[in-house]
């Protein structure tokens, strides 16, 4: 089973910067569609970003389209977020996740190895 792990979470003004990370060896994590979630307190987990194993076919919420971007660097098995113009409701737990497949979904059902989280917290 394939763990995903997450970092770069972290405390930022809004309108600030972040850049979150997500490392998942293994030669399933390598070949499937992977992506982000986020979960408030007290609130449903949500879509955020997904992509294919190539880097390609990115897909976005539309409350983060825009200001996110996600990448993936196929040779390291690694993933990433780059979130500008961040906003005080971007505030969450950051969950990485391997796909159950190739494709590039948005449910969570899509997914199937999830990682710890990172926390991500944007003041106003």
């Amino acid at each position: 089973q394939v763990q995903p792990v997450e970092s770069g979470g972290g405390l930022v003004q809004a309108g600030g910067s972040l850049k979150l990370s997500c490392a998942a060896s293994g030669r399933t994590a390598s070949n499937n569609a992977m992506g982000w979630f986020r979960q408030a307190p007290e609130k449903a987990r949500e879509f955020v970003a997904s992509i294919a194993w190539n880097g390609g076919n990115p897909l976005y919420a539309d409350s983060v389209k825009g200001r996110f971007t996600i990448s993936r660097e196929y040779a390291k098995s690694s993933m990433y977020l780059h979130m500008n113009d961040l906003k005080p409701e971007d505030t969450a737990v950051y969950f990485c996740a391997v796909g159950r497949g190739a494709i590039v979904g948005s449910q969570s059902r899509d997914y199937t190895s999830w990682g710890q989280g990172t926390q991500v917290t944007v003041s106003s």
